[in-house]
């Protein structure tokens, strides 16, 4: 696929997705999604990207849905009735999904603005940074609608019930400084550093042990709502799984030869 509304990039084992439609600050509709889980299916398929490091053109992350270019029902605002939720089924909920099970770490870089749908995809990371003029904003009750893709699942787990419940009914913009005192994401630097702080978190976790990654994704994911007994057996399936790499014989092997380890994703 051709991409027109996103641009992916890769160097030194980090591929950066980057939304690319500044005059709109990133907008999403159903042709940037679409290009979005097409890219997100090559990193998965083609195996050469170690970490995945996604960001906004321009002035903003993403303002969320592109309500005029059909971003919240797959037609413009005003011209008819509409199934708000289809495009849920069709795009978002897929993407989101696809981001959750990458084989490879994923780092968010936010800059500016994260509302809506585009909050929920910059918080869906594995490792969230954010510029200090960022702010994330759960816009969904200012045009009469419910928090989606993915709000109502991740943000009570990551900022707690009483936060993430008046986030989603006040639709107010909580600063990138406050997202880090709620622990919604995991640092807060200067906007100039966004993106050399992102890439080096991003080569860090491109040569470290990817599919421990994953497993250590899945685990927090499984373990979210499991009781402490089943959480105690996904931790012993994934070190079993672990356990099994070349990435796992190198680390031991690097650890008793006094070296840094190589690993290779394997």
């Amino acid at each position: 696929m051709a991409y027109e509304h996103i641009l992916l990039e890769e160097e030194g084992g980090v591929a950066t997705l980057t939304i690319n439609r500044p005059q709109m600050l990133n907008a999403l509709h159903v042709g940037v999604v679409s290009e979005m889980i097409d890219a997100v299916d090559r990193l998965r398929d083609e195996g050469t990207a170690r970490a995945l490091l996604m960001t906004g053109a321009g002035r903003g992350f993403s303002s969320g849905a592109d309500l005029a270019g059909g971003g919240a029902g797959g037609a413009p605002m005003g011209s008819g009735p509409f199934d708000a939720g289809k495009v849920l089924e069709s795009h978002f909920n897929p993407l989101l999904e696809r981001l959750f099970a990458l084989p490879i770490p994923f780092v968010t870089a936010v800059n500016g603005p994260a509302a809506g749908a585009g909050c929920s995809i910059a918080l869906a990371g594995d490792i969230v940074v954010a510029g200090r003029s960022a702010y994330f904003l759960q816009a969904f009750v200012n045009i009469g609608l419910v928090p989606d893709v993915g709000s109502t699942w991740l943000l009570p787990r990551l900022a707690g019930r009483a936060r993430a419940q008046a986030m989603m009914m006040l639709g107010e913009r909580i600063p990138a400084e406050t997202a880090e005192d709620w622990g919604l994401i995991w640092k807060c630097v200067d906007d100039d550093e966004l993106m050399p702080t992102a890439r080096e978190i991003a080569g860090k976790l491109a040569s470290g042990p990817t599919r421990a990654y994953a497993l250590i994704r899945q685990g927090i994911r499984a373990c979210l709502d499991t009781t402490l007994t089943e959480a105690l057996m996904i931790e012993r399936q994934n070190q079993l799984f672990a356990g099994r790499t070349g990435d796992f014989v190198e680390g031991v092997s690097a650890f008793l030869q006094k070296r840094p380890a190589n690993f290779r994703g394997k």
